[in-house]
């Protein structure tokens, strides 16, 4: 090196005040020495809000380390911080991995989505930088990024590398992009009965806001607003014009095919110019679960007896693998079964990497290359997710990890985000998994041994531990079955058990040993395979039955984490610990019997979203038909994290539907209708629904809270409607895709359905003409996550009712409502049947929460009556 550490160190000690400019070849010496500055005032480097947040994070880690990404504003100052790592001097090596130390780790890459300068805080108030320091720095210093040091109060900074200043953003201009969407503009032209939506153009202008401002957008888009083209121009534009990458995050594989196979394409035509460079990459990613992988295949076709079921699918997938170009499983022509496609799909502890035999075939490093040259990325909420907790568990946000990197997201379809998370963030084991994970291991078919442990104890040439695994497999079975006939025995009542204080004995007696006797199984088997492989020779590491052995023995030591999680409950008073009866059958019919889902759920999702999505990221869009109470985003707020990101800048806008409901919709109550809570309704829904269905001539969607009361509404009603050639239909006789498109396309059908299709569904014009929304949508109280939210609500002093249950049922009860109005010609109505509606006062917000339309509030029979004059006048 041109210059050593040694006089590095020497000129900091100096406070040396003057420039250094050594003249020569080597270009990190002279970067990093003409770079060196004098200490300087935090305030000349750094904006007032970043040093209150920088000082705020140093407190909160009570004075010790703190590393964090500044980002630059146009007058050079750091405008925005997102904090890597925390703690102390170990921490270094989280930046160091972040910014490409170590031999086996790139350097930083390149692009504009990379950090301007990297802080750092010195807890003596001594800013003489140390060998980690430099070290860090001068390969920051290789891509143009800065190195600060700051006093723990941060009133001193030193520069010890001075950040390149990036390329000015280009600003959208907000004329332009909306004359695309106006009479004659670049997108109308391609759109057959194109008009112009004014809630459309004020939707795109405060999308443009949030780009041009690196700010959050929340923003309530009523259906037929067109919030698809609303921000997919904006986010197009801004993406090719500054270069930079954006996630576009949905909950539906629906939205994700219409936006990458439709409307991406169509933007993209209109931006298709002479003066333009070319049009905006766009890929569609899914899970990599979606994929095939084959290497998998190969080795799912080396034990064909184990297929007896599925040996035609099996090769009917090795023949399409031949000839696919995506592995995708959609592409397929058939639908595998789940036990069979989860035998030969790509899944991340399993991929072998650069060391895999096919990998010059494989579908997912394909994808990977193709994401990381695009500039728009489709994912789903769970991929995003996903890639979020991996960045926040130190991967950092400037290098690929599920995702190439990025700073700008859209969350469409938005009030799904918290379910979404929490999904995510839970963890669950059962029986049946353990079953899955034990018979890759190990089966035994006749005389015949074969399993990932069969190999194993081949490679490692140690057949006398054979015996001892098998035996090692039997006892976890046998400690499942036993824990899960005692978790069976908590659920009898209600379904579900969560694991609580006031049960404390019990669990205690019943569970809490079993639990630990599962947990010693699991690590007895775990130890053993351990031993084994580090016996493997040198020349068969990279065998795949390794790879494979090694992955399941995690997700088995994982149900063992869980183990201890139940173990710890009352320790544990930020998490859910509970316990689920299901009940099913196999992909042939079969009748499986129950068995218990152990599941460790968040209370609080909302850290983790403020955290991993808003602070990190310059631009979250956030949108949905449905996202407001009583013309308040605050309840959605609170539960996304935003409100805990007090110092995000966020623009809120409400847009309503340009749809005439006024004149298009009844919304019919009957004044006679039940309180649920009275022993006859459920007689009363019964033979409402047939009547309803009956005088609407079918085409009608009717929608229940629980499956109990489905099944007997269904049974009520459907002979009735089928001797008039009405066709019934009900969740659960199919799977829902299929069950949709036979409802659509059997235009008199009636569907009998719950939770899932209160959203999600698209059927307009004479498909569907009535839907019946049975009860109002409040969770059941016993739900265990529920029930301790309401808890958590109820210590800091709020109303469970008023804070949770109530505004989460009015976003529920708007999808449902909004199950009818798809086309602007569409003309139906919305009948409920839950008395509640017209006599408890909180009715009166579910009522503003929808749009105005024609009422009628009359007893039942009366009101058929003017159902019929409404839909045949």
């Amino acid at each position: 090196m041109f210059l050593k550490k040694g006089l590095f160190n020497s000129v900091f000690t100096r406070r040396t005040r003057r420039r250094f400019d050594f003249p020569g070849e080597d270009t990190f010496a002279h970067c990093y020495l003409s770079a060196i500055i004098y200490e300087v005032q935090a305030t000349k480097r750094i904006s007032a809000k970043c040093i209150e947040q920088l000082r705020s994070e140093i407190e909160d880690s009570r004075g010790n380390e703190v590393f964090a990404l500044g980002y630059l504003d146009d007058q050079g100052l750091v405008s925005r911080l997102v904090i890597q790592a925390r703690g102390n001097k170990d921490s270094v090596l989280a930046l160091r991995n972040w910014s490409g130390g170590g031999e086996d780790t790139p350097a930083l890459p390149d692009l504009p989505l990379a950090a301007d300068v990297l802080i750092h805080n010195h807890p003596t108030g001594f800013l003489v930088p140390s060998d980690e320091d430099l070290d860090i720095a001068g390969r920051a210093a290789e891509d143009g990024t800065g190195f600060f040091i700051v006093d723990n109060p941060v009133g001193k900074v030193y520069v010890v590398a001075e950040p390149r200043r990036r390329r000015k953003q280009v600003v959208l201009d907000t004329d332009t992009m909306c004359a695309a969407l106006e009479e004659g503009g670049s997108i109308a032209r391609r759109l057959e009965s194109y008009e112009s939506r004014s809630s459309q153009l004020a939707l795109m202008r405060l999308i443009i806001r949030g780009f041009n401002e690196d700010s959050t957008v929340v923003a309530e888009a009523g259906t037929g607003v067109g919030k698809s083209f609303a921000y997919l121009l904006p986010a197009m534009c801004f993406a090719l014009e500054n270069e930079e990458r954006i996630v576009i995050s949905t909950a539906t594989i629906n939205l994700q095919q219409q936006l990458y196979e439709k409307d991406i394409p169509l933007v993209n035509g209109a931006l298709d110019k002479p003066d333009r460079r070319s049009a905006v990459k766009a890929v569609l990613i899914k899970g990599r679960g979606n994929y095939l992988c084959h290497r998998r295949l190969g080795d799912a076709l080396r034990e064909t007896e184990f297929f007896d079921d599925d040996k035609d699918d099996l090769e009917r997938i090795t023949a399409w693998a031949e000839t696919t170009a995506t592995g995708s499983r959609s592409d397929l022509s058939f639908l595998p079964s789940e036990s069979l496609w989860s035998r030969v799909c790509s899944e991340a502890d399993l991929c072998m990497g650069l060391r895999c035999p096919e990998r010059e075939r494989c579908f997912v490093l394909a994808l990977r290359k193709e994401a990381a040259d695009a500039r728009i990325l489709v994912v789903n909420h769970h991929l995003l997710f996903a890639d979020l907790a991996a960045r926040v568990e130190g991967a950092g946000y400037d290098s690929t990890v599920v995702l190439p990197p990025y700073t700008r997201v859209i969350m469409d379809e938005a009030h799904t985000m918290e379910s979404a998370a929490t999904s995510f963030f839970s963890k669950e084991f059962s029986r049946i998994g353990l079953y899955r994970q034990l018979g890759r291991l190990y089966r035994r078919r006749r005389s015949q041994q074969m399993g990932l442990l069969v190999l194993l104890a081949a490679l490692c040439r140690q057949e006398d531990k054979l015996d001892r695994g098998a035996d090692a497999i039997q006892f976890i079975r046998d400690a499942a079955d036993t824990l899960d006939e005692s978790a069976l025995a908590f659920c009898r009542t209600d379904g579900n058990f969560r694991l609580t204080a006031a049960d404390e004995n019990s669990i205690a007696a019943m569970l809490t040993p079993l639990l630990l006797d599962l947990r010693k199984k699991i690590s007895a088997l775990a130890g053993l395979v351990r031993n084994m492989l580090e016996t493997v020779p040198e020349d068969s590491a990279d065998d795949p039955a390794v790879w494979e052995i090694k992955s399941v023995t995690r997700r088995l030591e994982a149900a063992g984490v869980i183990c201890a999680s139940f173990i710890e409950y009352r320790e544990r008073p930020t998490e859910v610990m509970w316990i689920e009866r299901r009940t099913g059958r196999g992909e042939k019919g079969a009748n499986t019997g129950d068995w218990a889902v152990f599941t460790v759920t968040p209370i609080d999702v909302a850290p983790y979203l403020k955290g991993a999505l808003f602070e990190p990221n310059k631009t979250v869009v956030c949108v949905s038909a449905t996202l407001t109470v009583n013309d308040s985003f605050s309840y959605w707020e609170n539960r996304c994290g935003l409100k805990l990101a007090s110092e995000q800048d966020v623009l809120t806008g409400q847009f309503p539907s340009p749809f005439p409901y006024a004149q298009a919709v009844l919304l019919a109550i009957p004044a006679d209708a039940p309180l649920p809570d009275q022993e006859s309704y459920r007689a009363f829904v019964d033979n409402a629904a047939a009547k309803l269905a009956e005088t609407a001539g079918g085409s009608a969607l009717i929608l229940f809270t629980s499956y109990e009361s489905l099944r007997s509404a269904f049974a009520a009603a459907a002979p009735p409607l089928e001797a008039q050639g009405i066709r019934c239909l009900k969740q659960g006789d199919d799977d829902r895709s299929r069950l949709l498109k036979t409802f659509l396309e059997d235009q008199s059908s009636v569907l009998f359905a719950t939770h899932s299709f209160w959203e999600g569904v698209d059927a307009p014009g004479d498909t569907l003409r009535l839907v019946i929304l049975c009860r109002l949508p409040f969770r059941t109280p016993n739900e265990p996550v529920f029930k301790a939210r309401c808890e958590a609500l109820e210590q800091q002093g709020g109303s469970s009712f008023m804070e949770l249950s109530l505004p989460e049922a009015i976003m529920k009860f708007k999808q449902g409502f909004g199950r009818l109005m798809r086309r602007s010609s569409d003309h139906g109505v919305v009948a409920v049947l839950d008395g509640r509606l017209l006599r408890k006062h909180y009715g009166k917000f579910f009522l503003r929460s929808i749009p105005e339309t024609r009422t009628n509030f009359s007893e039942f029979n009366r009101l058929l009556q003017g159902i019929e004059r409404f839909l045949y006048p």
